[in-house]
């Protein structure tokens, strides 16, 4: 992606972020009726290489003491995402999901078109280094979701982002299926229902179809997501929130 060298598009893009710095969700996954795990998404502001302001937009999985001892999962994925026109500048994925394991860099270099794609090797104990070509505007698959997040859709709408993420580059469409009613922290609320096309690999990857809630306001706050994995289904239901825009009902 090019950088945005204007001063007025750059002060719109601070106004129109739809969430605000040291935003943190706090989700409960259920795995049908058992609770099974925690997941915590933060966003904050710093400094990267000492001079570039931008977000890290941050994501922990963990499975409980008692899902452990079924399927432990210990997941970090983090995107370091340029403040000023938000395009990725890295992302990192270390998964541990039961006897799965994944650690892969990629360093994207916007102004060049080209990523570097660092994959971790279990036997020879080193990375395995690609360079690659990327599109303009290109996204990680975590920062994407916070792209998504900062436009306006109604229902209907189809987004598509430019996503480069495990060595490969896609074009990720999220669909704005619907508006209903959803019981939340927040009381009952109007929420877009959206439909997310993903790529890449992981224990986790869809094999159905993945719907995510979000609050229908200006803020997109994530509230519930739904998907099926290998070997079941999942519901990720919001159960606190922090540095967030809207009230929290008692």
């Amino acid at each position: 992606m090019k950088f945005v060298y204007s001063i007025f598009l750059t002060l719109m893009i601070t106004l129109l972020l739809s969430f605000q710095n040291n935003e943190k969700l706090t989700f409960k996954i259920k795995y049908g009726i058992i609770s099974a795990a925690e997941a915590v998404l933060e966003v904050r502001e710093e400094l990267y290489r000492d001079s570039t302001e931008i977000y890290k937009i941050s994501a922990t999985t963990e499975t409980n003491s008692v899902f452990d001892k079924v399927f432990k999962v210990r997941d970090y994925i983090e995107s370091i995402w340029r403040k000023d026109d938000l395009v990725s500048l890295r992302f990192t994925k270390k998964l541990r999901e039961g006897n799965y394991q994944q650690y892969r860099i990629h360093y994207y270099y916007p102004e060049q078109n080209l990523s570097i794609y660092m994959k971790y090797g279990r036997k020879s104990k080193t990375f395995n280094e690609k360079q690659m070509e990327i599109p303009e505007r290109t996204q990680d698959i975590f920062s994407a979701f916070y792209w998504v997040r900062n436009h306006e859709f109604s229902v209907g709408d189809s987004i598509d982002v430019n996503v480069t993420v495990d060595g490969g580059n896609y074009v990720t469409r999220v669909n704005i299926l619907e508006e209903e009613k959803v019981d939340t922290i927040f009381g009952k609320i109007n929420c877009f229902k959206i439909e997310p096309i993903l790529k890449g690999e992981s224990i986790f990857n869809q094999t159905g179809r993945v719907f995510i809630w979000l609050t229908a306001d200006e803020h997109k706050i994530p509230v519930l997501l739904e998907s099926k994995i290998i070997f079941g289904s999942f519901r990720a239901i919001l159960e606190k929130a922090e540095n967030v825009a809207l009230e929290i009902k008692e």
